[in-house]
């Protein structure tokens, strides 16, 4: 997979290859989620009815008979799937309200919170990414609720993603809400995009990871894997 960051060339180039070339390869340009200036200038009501809409088309095109009783419904579950559920994270009104508390009980260690189950889709098919969140923060004198990092993984991965942004939107975003560098973020997930289609690789999973910090040392990578393997 490449990570390096791609600019866009004329004719709707990446460093020159046309989005046939590039085929089934992971890129992302930048670490914010591609967003158009007036993503929300329409409200999530008018989304749905749009994206029935245009999916009415789509199975119609694909030859399905949209008069079936069990195929009429579900341009309008799909567009509140899409809106409502799984790219929610799109919404930054969605964004959790994050709640810091003094660390009473002096903990200097790293908190480690492990195998956060989570769902994305990828934005090159919009089929799933099916994944573990692992994160480890040590405190700068504040701590935040053990489900708020749930919740933080939950609201960046609801969009359409690339594993090595969600990894780095995590990171940042703790980084931020914790007031520390000292933060560590490992992502362990299986593309559906590789498993169930293009090569049809079931047992492959990608491992990305970020380490901030006093994490950022051998010493400190060793003791966390640690944790994670036992």
């Amino acid at each position: 997979m490449n990570t390096e960051t791609i600019s866009k060339t004329n004719g709707h180039k990446l460093n020159g290859f046309t989005s046939e070339n590039i085929g089934d390869d992971h890129l992302f340009t930048s670490l914010d989620t591609p967003m158009k200036a007036n993503a929300f200038d329409i409200s999530n009501n008018e989304k749905k009815k749009r994206i029935s809409i245009l999916f009415s088309e789509i199975m119609d095109v694909l030859g399905l008979d949209l008069t079936d009783d069990s195929l009429q419904g579900t341009p309008d579950r799909v567009a509140k799937m899409y809106v409502e559920e799984i790219f929610s994270g799109l919404d930054p009104e969605n964004k959790p309200e994050i709640a810091l508390f003094d660390n009473k009980y002096q903990y200097n260690q790293m908190l480690v919170e492990k195998n956060i189950t989570f769902y994305s889709n990828c934005e090159h098919h919009f089929v799933p990414i099916i994944g573990k969140a692992h994160i480890a923060y040590k405190s700068s004198g504040k701590v935040i609720g053990l489900s708020k990092l749930n919740r933080i993984v939950q609201y960046y991965a609801k969009r359409p993603q690339v594993q090595e942004r969600l990894t780095n939107q995590v990171a940042n975003e703790l980084k931020t809400v914790l007031k520390t560098e000292d933060v560590a973020v490992i992502i362990d997930a299986k593309h559906l995009c590789v498993s169930s289609r293009g090569v049809q690789d079931d047992t492959s999973s990608t491992v990305t990871t970020y380490y901030g910090g006093e994490f950022n040392t051998a010493s400190k990578i060793s003791e966390l894997q640690n944790y994670l393997n036992n």
